[in-house]
């Protein structure tokens, strides 16, 4: 694979304090001419699951050969073990702890390498300090991997287990699909991981949530302001929203919320 000097970075260290840019400072002492793109620090604190739903969906849209390497890890210092995953001519560089889950279970052709104290003693990465990996071991692993220095399989060994999303995948059939708000968005609409191929068989989907429902609609704009609305966004996966005013707030869901699809059409 042809490394493009293309970085992205998610991590769930918000914009206070130094740690985004610490990171950034560590790959350009290595790679100058890395091209880094911040792809979201606000993922929800200590959730793996958030920042690998927002990868697996984002990475098509760069180019061949980028390097994605994503901090959410509550077990830093422990004994949990980095993979690095080279699928669909990209790099993935994260703690194994269900994060890269949905993006090895979306690409068929993924592999897996965990990363061995070795391959960090190759590229002089020593004594990393127990509290901030993103700068001591990530970052300096995606400039080598950005720098076309090394692939991912040269990072130790091939494996084919890892550690499951916490989240389990949306579930059901043509007549009914399960699953939970994901993620929230700068405006306040609730993003589900029921992705359309569920319901773009169903011929009048209606999406329930928190004792209310909804038909599913093409866009904003269908609706009055202040009402709610559901709608396949641009990501390919249900949205639950309210025009011109925040869903999340008006009713009261956040992450982890359940939502169904159901077909109508088939209800008794």
């Amino acid at each position: 694979m042809q490394a493009s000097g293309v970085i992205t970075i998610t991590t769930d260290f918000g914009h206070q304090g130094p740690f985004v840019g610490v990171m950034k400072g560590r790959i350009y002492s290595r790679l100058p001419a890395a091209r880094i793109v911040d792809l979201t620090h606000e993922i929800l604190v200590h959730w793996p699951a958030e920042a690998g739903f927002w990868l697996a969906r984002a990475y098509p849209y760069f180019p061949p050969g980028t390097v994605h390497v994503a901090v959410v890890d509550p077990g830093v210092g422990t004994s949990r073990d980095i993979i690095a995953v080279s699928a669909a001519n990209h790099m993935f560089l994260a703690p194994d702890n269900g994060l890269l889950a949905p993006v090895v279970n979306a690409i068929p052709d993924a592999r897996i390498t965990r990363v061995l104290p070795q391959a960090l003693a190759r590229f002089s990465i020593t004594r990393p300090s127990a509290t901030f990996h993103g700068r001591d071991i990530f970052a300096p692993l995606a400039a080598e991997l950005a720098a076309g220095r090394c692939q991912p399989g040269d990072l130790g060994e091939a494996v084919t287990t890892f550690v499951p999303s916490w989240v389990e995948d949306a579930s059901g059939d043509d007549s009914a699909v399960s699953g939970v708000v994901i993620t929230l968005d700068h405006f306040g609409n609730l993003i589900t991981n029921i992705d359309a191929h569920w319901v773009v068989r169903m011929g009048s989907p209606r999406v329930y949530a928190a004792n209310h429902s909804w038909p599913l609609l093409r866009t904003y704009g269908d609706v009055r302001p202040g009402e709610y609305l559901a709608l396949v966004n641009s990501f390919g996966v249900v949205e639950i929203a309210r025009a011109e005013q925040s869903a999340a707030l008006g009713l009261g869901l956040s992450r982890g919320a359940p939502v169904v699809v159901r077909d109508t059409a088939r209800l008794p």
